[in-house]
């Protein structure tokens, strides 16, 4: 039988997965971690000691007894192929069905991650509190928000809008102050926890997308240069997430960090598996299935590598 065959089909899947997981948001604000049990307790413990002058001989720091579990969830999609339209297939037509599913295992994870991010004032994180709450501490950080807001129509602005609609240079506002909330947090023992932090996504939904684009992109903003591009050593990634609903909020997260504001837990990475050449299913009924398997789930990592501004 001339056409594709099913060993084309899924190294091509396996190659197109590679593209789209390298290009999606993921990987900026969650870390993937392997797991191979039915779950998974991560214990974010606070920071480690920070250094001192030797006086008197070690402090050894314990660990703190905050953690949170992340339960395995099992996860499938396939695709059936009829073996004609495999053989008369000269356009790639079906190439593309198998690297739209590939994207799909991709933007999976994307789905679980917004769930995380759009319930994240009613969801739990490690330390017992809302991921986005008002009221955070622990040890000697003294009460911490990462859930605020910004009057926009005190902003200087050539233009002003409205909460939901507001103007790039009230966008550009909201960014810095998520931003500047970020930078101040301090860890248990009341050190700066993120004084190395230079890069950052924000997230958007979709009707805020060319206000928020000109906010983080254009050079000029307000007839004046704007700093977001020009800030030194600072950078600026823009997210826009189609599956938020929010219409008057937005989403800072630092993206820099070698621990993330969400988890990724894959016990079993995407797996594809075939019914194909010589299989009951194409003697029978001449066609082919294509599945892909995936054991994962996702859960709330550093609260305070996030926060979330709303526009008042």
């Amino acid at each position: 039988m001339k056409g594709l065959s099913s060993r084309a089909i899924i190294g091509t899947f396996y190659a197109r997965l590679a593209v789209a997981t390298a290009a999606s948001w993921i990987n900026g604000i969650s870390m993937e971690f392997q797991s191979d049990q039915e779950s998974e307790t991560y214990k974010w413990l606070g920071m480690s000691p920070a250094m001192r002058e030797w006086v008197g001989g070690r402090q050894a720091k314990g660990l703190r007894e905050n953690g949170i579990t992340v339960v395995n969830k099992p996860f499938e999609a396939t695709l059936e192929i009829p073996l004609d339209w495999m053989r008369r297939d000269k356009t790639g037509q079906i190439q593309v069905r198998v690297n739209e599913m590939a994207a799909r295992a991709v933007t999976h994870w994307q789905s679980l991650l917004s769930g995380l991010i759009a319930n994240a004032e009613t969801g739990i994180c490690y330390d017992g509190q809302y991921f986005f709450d008002t009221d955070h501490a622990e040890g000697k950080s003294g009460s911490q928000s990462n859930d605020i807001t910004v009057d926009i129509s005190a902003v200087p602005a050539v233009l002003h809008g409205t909460p939901t609609n507001p103007s790039p240079e009230e966008i550009r506002a909201m960014v810095f102050a998520g931003v500047t909330q970020i930078l101040g947090f301090k860890d248990d023992q009341a050190e700066p926890m993120n004084e190395l932090a230079r890069q950052f996504q924000v997230q958007v939904p979709t009707a805020w997308f060319t206000n928020a684009a000109a906010a983080l992109k254009n050079p000029i903003v307000g007839g004046d240069t704007n700093t977001v591009t020009s800030l030194d050593g600072f950078s600026f990634d823009l997210a826009v997430n189609p599956r938020l609903t929010w219409t008057d909020k937005l989403a800072v997260f630092r993206s820099d960090g070698d621990t993330k504001p969400f988890i990724r837990q894959s016990e079993t990475g995407v797996e594809v598996d075939a019914i194909a050449e010589g299989s009951e299913l194409e003697f029978e009924h001449r066609m082919h299935h294509y599945g892909i398997y995936a054991s994962r789930n996702v859960g709330y990592g550093y609260w305070q590598h996030g926060c979330l501004v709303q526009a008042v």
